[in-house]
């Protein structure tokens, strides 16, 4: 009889990164504090906070640029801790491109062939493959100085890709970019990473840019991971108040869990909520709501939380606007809508009545 399948049967990939128990001092600032973290085969992950957070020192020690303390990096299953930062088989794109300029481009992106002694036929081959899916087609022969910023960044990522990486870390590569030229050069990475199938560890502290181009998003503070996970569990559902703060626009109520399901603000609503089993009935609480989550709505609206509010600012910002309201208790929330005509006629002191679903609030712990 043929034994069936089990589990244990199935072959696993090895994790194509991984970090156990990283830790890091520089004198006696902690750095990283037991980092574990796992990056998977093609995986896009990226690494959000603020600066002095800890997210180049992870890069620097992925690198080895940084030697940890404790702890241990592993690649492809193998410990390369104390590997060489040449034989660890990494890319590195940096934010300032890091461009030889006495090289012209080709040059520039034949470097790294050329250390590893490729053969001059496979070279040629190789940065012509590259100067074409990098759209530098024509640009061989410019000087580093001869190139706009967009352009630079492209030469510095072509240099990158050109040996195939299997690991390709990324330093804030966009920070030194205009926002049009940013985004472009986003949906440039988004589809490199695609078509190339390698592992990326991005660096940013530009949340949209996170959002936008990650798997997942391991969200550091202080020294250690905040939350991690993909984009839309990090906007809608975070574990804390500064994920919740640091990951978009929100806005935050202090207050406490009153029943179950209810939430009574400091401000005096009684808001319907969904209740989560590590914030007990009576306990403090902060409550999450998302801007966009915010309705307009009538006064005979049926919704369980519809409140009176008072407008107290108006912007218009492009496409839609930014209200800022007062409740008759205190207390203050923003919004935002389109902007036609419904709102066009919006005014300062006005009484407005908005509405929200309970599925849209976030029980935060005080």
């Amino acid at each position: 009889m043929e034994k069936a399948n089990t589990n244990n049967d199935m072959v696993v990939p090895p994790d194509r990164l991984r970090l156990k128990d990283v830790m890091v001092r520089y004198g006696s600032f902690l750095a990283l504090d037991n980092i574990n973290l796992v990056i998977r085969p093609g995986e896009f992950l990226s690494l959000l906070g603020p600066s002095g957070s800890g997210k180049s020192t992870i890069l620097n020690v992925i690198n080895g640029a940084a030697q940890p303390d404790a702890g241990s990096v592993l690649i492809d299953g193998r410990d390369v801790t104390d590997v060489p930062a040449r034989d660890r088989g990494l890319g590195m794109v940096f934010q300032n491109y890091a461009l030889l300029p006495h090289m012209n481009v080709f040059d520039n992106i034949a470097f790294p062939l050329r250390v590893r002694k490729w053969p001059a036929d496979r070279i040629r081959h190789a940065v012509a493959d590259i100067l074409r899916r990098m759209g530098l087609e024509g640009f061989a022969h410019r000087k580093p100085r001869e190139l706009s910023g967009g352009q630079q960044q492209r030469v510095g990522i072509a240099r990158c890709l050109v040996y195939s990486p299997s690991i390709i870390l990324m330093d804030e590569p966009l920070g030194a970019l205009d926002k049009n030229m940013r985004e472009q050069m986003q949906d440039e990475i988004k589809t490199l990473h695609h078509a190339t199938g390698a592992t990326f560890l991005y660096v940013t502290h530009d949340q949209e840019e996170a959002l936008n181009l990650s798997d997942r998003i391991c969200l550091m503070n202080r020294g250690r991971i905040e939350q991690i996970g993909s984009p839309q569990e990090m906007y809608f559902r975070p574990v804390s108040e500064f994920a919740a703060t640091f990951l978009g626009e929100s806005n935050i109520l202090s207050g406490c869990l009153a029943g179950k399901d209810l939430f009574q603000s400091d401000c005096g609503l009684s808001i319907h909520v969904e209740g989560r089993p590590d914030i007990a009935v009576g306990g403090a609480a902060r409550l999450l709501l998302r801007p966009e989550h915010i309705m307009c709505v009538t006064p005979s609206a049926d919704m369980p939380n519809r409140f009176v509010f008072i407008v107290e600012n108006v912007n218009f910002v492009g496409g839609f606007i930014r209200v800022t309201v007062r409740g008759r208790g205190g207390g203050r929330l923003q919004f935002k809508a389109r902007a036609h005509n419904d709102y066009a006629n919006l005014q300062v002191d006005s009484e407005i009545h908005l509405g929200w679903l309970p599925s849209d609030t976030v029980l935060l712990p005080a």
